[in-house]
């Protein structure tokens, strides 16, 4: 009787987390599939690994995979270092909170490409941004800040459409946290930056985590903001996996495909990093 309680809950999970399980399946198979000549919609299919040996030995590959993994790595702990002191200030409710809050979520209701258009004409040459330089005086004549090399606008479109996810993620492990225990480690003499270190960030290391691992993964595959604002000498993996496969017509499909595991990868293994810095960080400051 005791065994098939404790299987109760799982079995509810399953009409819930087996189509789940069965689409991942089929994107991750087909993708591998295709990356080792299988599915190959404009050729002959069978297993080879030229398409790895291609793709693998293109400069503009590694280009724009650290390129990925750059802005990627910058837009997940930029979104996380500015929502977490938020969260911590709106830990406790106080008079006008509540729009507070719901300012800070307000870019979540605004679509990724609306945003990066938006973002574009207030810094183009003739936007907003310009001509109040121009009419200030500050500058001479207007600034070139479009599709800048360094990726600069593509980092604050990811910052301003991710901090509010990250905020959402952050505000209840944070307000969970009891007063009592922050009154216990204050009576022991913790300091504001101790109970910080000790108390509150331990508590809320999961959330911060996850906070971290779903912004990276969303920045490393996208499209959008990059094909908007970002550097033109550029790729980004979605966008030079898009690019392959457009142009060649005999495998791009296959080509395509190694560039979708690699960046699988990185989404894997970068979130695997965040994930032990933010342990070893703990341990570094003394939990």
């Amino acid at each position: 009787m005791s065994a098939s309680f404790s299987i109760r809950p799982y079995l509810l999970l399953l009409p819930g987390l087996l189509p789940i399980l069965a689409f991942m399946s089929l994107v991750i198979g087909m993708a591998l599939s295709q990356s080792v000549g299988y599915f190959n919609f404009s050729g002959d299919s069978g297993f080879s690994l030229r398409f790895w040996h291609t793709v693998l030995s293109e400069q503009q590959l590694w280009r724009a995979f650290w390129y990925s993994a750059r802005i990627a790595l910058f837009s997940s702990l930029l979104s996380v270092a500015l929502a977490y002191p938020v969260a911590l200030w709106l830990r406790r409710p106080f008079a006008g909170s509540d729009l507070v809050s719901a300012l800070i979520k307000a870019p979540i209701l605004v679509h990724g490409l609306v945003a990066a258009f938006l973002y574009v004409n207030f810094i183009s040459f003739q936007g907003f941004l310009n001509a109040a330089l121009v009419h200030l005086g500050l500058v001479a004549r207007p600034i070139r800040m479009q599709n800048d090399p360094y990726a600069i606008g593509v980092v604050i479109l990811q910052v301003w459409k991710n901090m509010p996810f990250a905020f959402l993620i952050l505000t209840g492990p944070v307000r969970a946290i009891g007063d009592d225990i922050l009154d216990a480690a204050r009576d022991l003499g913790a300091g504001a930056f101790a109970r910080l270190r000790r108390v509150i960030l331990p508590l809320t290391l999961r959330s911060l985590q996850a906070a971290l691992i779903l912004i990276f993964i969303g920045a490393a595959g996208d499209y959008s903001f990059q094909s908007v604002a970002g550097p033109t000498s550029l790729n980004s993996l979605a966008q030079y996996m898009v690019r392959i496969q457009q142009d060649n017509a005999g495998h791009g499909w296959n080509e395509a495909a190694v560039i979708a595991v690699m960046l699988m990868g990185l989404s894997l293994f970068g979130s695997a990093a965040l994930a032990a810095l933010i342990q070893f960080l703990l341990r570094r400051t003394g939990r």
